[in-house]
């Protein structure tokens, strides 16, 4: 099968789909040939970048038997594809590339924005696709909401290198990176881009206060709700028991992974946004590390309750408190839970059978062709 793979974002930029998407075509690689084109400037190239990677897809696509790209924000790019060929376009589709702009945003400028991009990209481009892959079911439900055929839909979740980011490392090498004594502590983490839909805010203003002071949370990323996040610590005075550490390297954020007792995911909803899926609490899973989230939205497809994780209703702060003191009644939920959490992770998120579920439906959508 010779597949060509086309991303609007591609590492080094950072971010889940990004991640996603070189994973993705990374894996593919090893069971078929596997073109890439791909943004790797950054998201303000975007425009430049859609009507280049058009042209050279056009070009290429003789040579090929499959186009898939890495998200919906292309759509454009396959639609015009389907004018001019007959070979079968998939993409996959994560959340906010079919949810974007639900909610009415109160600018004029802004609602005319959402209009075109519901009415073309999700109304037109998206809907000319032969296959549309949904790494959530809450965004399977959307999409169906905006008017695509369920049939034309498949859920496939996103996957992990079960072995790239698993290291040994102790309680000492945790606190040279918070630059305290840990002694004693239970420590709580979140890591990721902080957007206001993963709830870290909320979780400093309204959860983290009814727990007892030897809990320690950290929080490890960098993004456009920081100053909200900084000013909850501010007002509930929390500045001695929450550390930011905003943007890290892999390799600190490895060692978090492998070194805290706890991973929290507490998304609350926002009208306009979703969470597609949730790489990192799957990422945390892996370094036998337990997840707490958000029964909410992508999360409830990367967290099976009891298995890699535990569900809490969202914005119920009275039961994310009581849960996370559930799980530290007996010892830290890491060296309790942490090596059937691997477990799990590896017989159910492996990118290996990811990848196969993925050839299984391009084989599909070809075969049909």
């Amino acid at each position: 099968m010779k597949i060509l793979f086309i991303s609007h974002t591609y590492p080094p930029i950072v971010g889940g789909i990004e991640a996603q998407n070189f994973e993705l075509a990374k894996w593919l690689s090893k069971i078929a040939q596997v073109k890439v084109i791909a943004n790797t400037k950054g998201r303000w190239f975007l425009p430049f970048f859609a009507p280049l990677a058009l042209l050279k897809a056009l070009w290429l696509l003789p040579k090929y038997d499959v186009v898939i790209f890495g998200s919906g924000i292309l759509a454009i790019d396959g639609w015009i594809i389907k004018l001019f060929s007959k070979k079968p376009v998939i993409s996959v589709i994560h959340g906010l590339d079919i949810n974007y702009g639900s909610a009415s945003l109160g600018v004029r400028g802004e609602k005319i924005l959402v209009t075109i991009y519901q009415k073309l990209w999700v109304g037109i481009f998206l809907k000319s696709a032969d296959k549309l892959i949904a790494v959530g079911n809450e965004t399977i439900k959307v999409a169906i909401e905006r008017g695509i055929p369920k049939e034309k839909i498949v859920f496939i979740p996103n996957g992990v290198d079960t072995e790239k980011n698993l290291v040994e490392k102790t309680k000492t090498d945790l606190e040279k990176i918070l630059g305290i004594s840990i002694a004693d502590k239970k420590i709580l983490l979140t890591s990721g881009r902080l957007a206001k839909r993963k709830g870290v805010a909320w979780f400093i203003r309204n959860v983290f206060p009814k727990l007892p002071t030897e809990y320690l949370y950290v929080i490890a990323g960098d993004g456009k709700d920081k100053e909200s996040v900084l000013q909850a610590i501010t007002e509930k005075k929390l500045e001695q028991r929450i550390l930011v550490l905003g943007y890290v390297t892999d390799e600190v954020r490895n060692t978090l992974w492998a070194t805290c007792d706890l991973f929290v995911q507490p998304n609350i909803k926002i009208a306009g946004d979703m969470e597609g899926f949730g790489i990192s609490v799957i990422e945390a899973g892996a370094c036998r590390l337990p997840v707490l989230a958000s029964d909410l939205e992508g999360l409830k497809d990367a967290i099976k309750d009891g298995k890699n994780g535990f569900l809490v209703e969202s914005e119920n702060s009275q039961a994310f408190a009581e849960k996370i003191t559930q799980l530290f009644a007996n010892g830290s939920p890491r060296e309790i839970f942490g090596q059937a959490v691997r477990d799990y992770v590896v017989e159910n998120y492996q990118w290996k059978k990811i990848a196969e579920q993925y050839m299984q439906e391009i084989i599909k959508v070809t075969s049909n062709q």
